[in-house]
């Protein structure tokens, strides 16, 4: 009876506590219940203010940038993963620390030349003051990456050894042989070239990420707090062609380099596509080295001299006034029309209609083109409209200009303007422009819209490809069109272009000489041209080239000054076609990319002795050795692989050299 009393009174002394206990949580649970209520509806905007706002963020995770390719596909320019290394000293356990810190610093000592005192001094100082977010180093590449996240503490990781990792990308140039004026760039403000023509395709669009707040000035990323994935961007193939593309510029810097010239442009178009082979705009610069950092030959407006005669004529041609049986006497050269002296360079007496080209004769062009279109001048202006030559191009590259002729309606005009337009003058006109008409008539007629776009491709698929765009579908009667490409074929074989005339290879072409900025004091200014496409009896590619400014006491015309470059990429890329690629050049390799970029090396041959120009730039070397009398003969692009003599062997003037390029 005793141990049941006991009993009894135990378990009501429990109850009572555990009814207490009970009465407790219940309290502190209603409390808890009204604490969330009142913040829910009170304070919320307060909290967000004084703790989540000051405390996290969300930032801009960037996407990478899409790859731009040569028609090849080569790389042009691609976007590379640069990796930063931040130290979080505060993970790091004192005993970790200690025991593994001299390893570390002999580590990083080895990598970054630096002395271990001069890092332990570092790290001492931030694990004293407990640095969660330490800028250890930035910019690091993946094998750079790779090799320092192995090192002593830093290979326990983030959360026990404070290794911190944050990616970025980087826009880097992946060949030479393509300047940053064509390539071009896109920053977020300024677009120009490649870059800036493509970027809706190559820009892929941003995720976002939470950061969370470190001390002031510091934020750190939350790795598994990612609000919004990145989607990259799409991979552009330009029409761009590379072998042309280098055979081109080694062809312009090497005329530019003897002539002393300012500047030069070459365009290289394939005839029955409009796809922009090769564009090439050099410059001299204040070390009298060529850089590609201005494209000419879409932003400046230039009065072209006596390429435009082609123009003149075949508007003639097409409306019946002139054929094979016109002739012109353009007397002793010298013509006086609406008080304008006008003159020749080339003799004089009577020319047929394919002398008047053939010789680049001002007074035949003028003669004619007043003769049928003085009183209406609006005829001959009609077929320029026609032939887009007073609108601005539709293309993708930004910057183009609009040309500019002088019309009746301008107050510019007078009654000489129409003679001075036929030849070249009282008009501006873009090179791109110009190279599209000479591509018309080689392709027959049909004039297309130059294409720097080939194709664009995502994961592999190919999300569009490019087809011909007919700008005019025929410029004038077929009949003309055919004595226009026999007049032109008969400029170089027996006219102003007969210097690079080869019974090896057919060409049609029109050279340029033209003045500008006469009125001003001082020494004449020259632009030499030479515009034409090349077999002329089946045209494969349309090439112009127009060189600026070259020194007039070695030469000035288009004929000695320009052709001979038309001439070398009609022979290295036709004659030599088909000349393929090695596959091997075609497969992307992880390399330094910034290590293609360098500084021109001067090469030098000393008593007669071949040097070693292994590992140099194809691009730099060639037009060096054939300035100094030798034949190169080359293959490839990009770094000289092999070469042939080899360094040391005695050579001699005209002597062929044989180099093998690679990427």
């Amino acid at each position: 009876m005793q141990k049941q009393n006991e009993y009894d009174n135990k378990r009501k002394k429990t109850l009572r506590w555990g009814y207490l206990f009970a009465v407790v949580a219940l309290c502190v649970f209603v409390m808890f219940l009204a604490r969330i209520v009142i913040l829910q509806n009170t304070n919320v905007q307060e909290i967000k203010d004084d703790y989540i706002n000051k405390n996290y963020r969300e930032a801009t995770l960037k996407a990478a940038r899409g790859n731009l390719f040569a028609s090849d596909g080569s790389i042009l320019a691609t976007t590379v993963m640069r990796y930063d290394i931040y130290l979080d000293f505060k993970t790091m356990k004192d005993t970790v620390y200690s025991n593994n810190i001299g390893a570390l610093t002999d580590s990083l000592s080895k990598m970054f030349g630096k002395s271990r005192g001069e890092f332990r001094q570092k790290f001492d100082e931030q694990k004293k003051k407990k640095n969660q977010y330490y800028t250890l180093v930035k910019g690091l590449d993946f094998d750079q990456y790779d090799r320092i996240r192995k090192f002593p503490i830093f290979k326990r990781g983030k959360n026990k050894g404070g290794f911190i990792v944050d990616r970025n990308y980087k826009r880097e140039l992946a060949t030479s042989e393509i300047g940053a004026g064509t390539i071009g760039m896109d920053n977020g403000e300024l677009r120009s070239g490649l870059e800036g023509a493509f970027s809706k395709y190559l820009t892929g669009t941003d995720g976002k990420r939470l950061e969370q707040r470190i001390n002031s000035s510091q934020w750190k990323p939350i790795d598994f707090w990612k609000v919004q994935e990145p989607v990259d961007g799409e991979d552009v193939y330009t029409t761009l062609d590379l072998r042309i593309q280098d055979i081109a510029h080694s062809a312009l810097e090497k005329q530019l380099i003897h002539f002393e010239a300012k500047h030069g442009t070459v365009i290289v178009m394939e005839v029955e596509t409009g796809k922009v082979r090769a564009l090439v705009n050099l410059r001299r610069t204040d070390s009298g080295d060529y850089e590609d950092s201005y494209n000419y030959a879409l932003k400046d407006n230039i009065e072209p001299g006596s390429t435009f005669k082609t123009i003149s004529l075949l508007a003639a041609m097409d409306d019946g006034f002139i054929d094979e049986n016109t002739t012109v006497n353009v007397g002793n050269g010298v013509w006086t029309y609406a008080k304008q002296r006008i003159s020749d360079g080339h003799g004089g007496g009577t020319y047929d209609i394919s002398d008047v080209l053939a010789k680049s004769s001002n007074v035949g062009t003028a003669k004619l083109i007043t003769k049928y279109y003085a009183e209406k001048p609006q005829i001959f202006l009609d077929h320029l409209k026609r032939w887009k030559l007073f609108d601005k191009m539709d293309i993708e590259l930004p910057g183009i200009t609009k040309p500019k002729i002088v019309t009746p309606q301008n107050k510019r005009w007078n009654a000489a303007t129409l003679a001075s337009i036929s030849y070249g003058y009282s008009s501006n006109v873009n090179l791109l422009q110009l190279t599209t008409f000479y591509n018309g008539v080689a392709n027959g007629g049909k004039m297309l819209k130059p294409l720097f776009i080939d194709k664009i491709m995502k994961d592999g698929k190919v999300m569009y490809s490019a087809k011909p765009e007919v700008m005019v579908n025929k410029m004038a009667s077929e009949k003309a069109i055919k004595m226009m490409t026999s007049a032109l074929t008969k400029a170089v074989e027996k006219g102003t272009g007969r210097s690079i005339f080869t019974p090896n290879l057919k060409m049609a072409g029109k050279t340029g000489t033209a003045r500008f900025e006469y009125w001003l004091p001082g020494p004449m200014k020259y632009r030499a041209s030479f515009a034409g496409f090349y077999p002329a009896d089946a045209p494969k590619y349309t090439c112009y080239v127009m060189i600026s400014e070259p020194n007039t006491s070695i030469g000035f015309y288009g004929g000695p000054v320009s052709a001979p470059v038309f001439k070398e990429i009609a022979g290295k890329t036709f004659l030599k076609t088909p000349q393929n690629i090695e596959k091997e050049m075609l497969v992307d390799k992880k390399v330094n990319l910034s290590k293609m970029v360098e500084p021109n090396v001067k090469v030098a041959v000393n008593d007669k002795q071949m040097p070693n120009v292994v590992g140099l730039i194809g691009k730099n070397v060639i037009p060096q050795l054939e300035n100094l009398g030798y034949r190169v003969d080359y293959k490839g692009v990009g770094r000289i692989k092999e070469q042939f003599p080899l360094e040391g062997t005695t050579i001699s003037k005209n002597q062929r050299i044989y180099l093998s390029l690679q990427n």
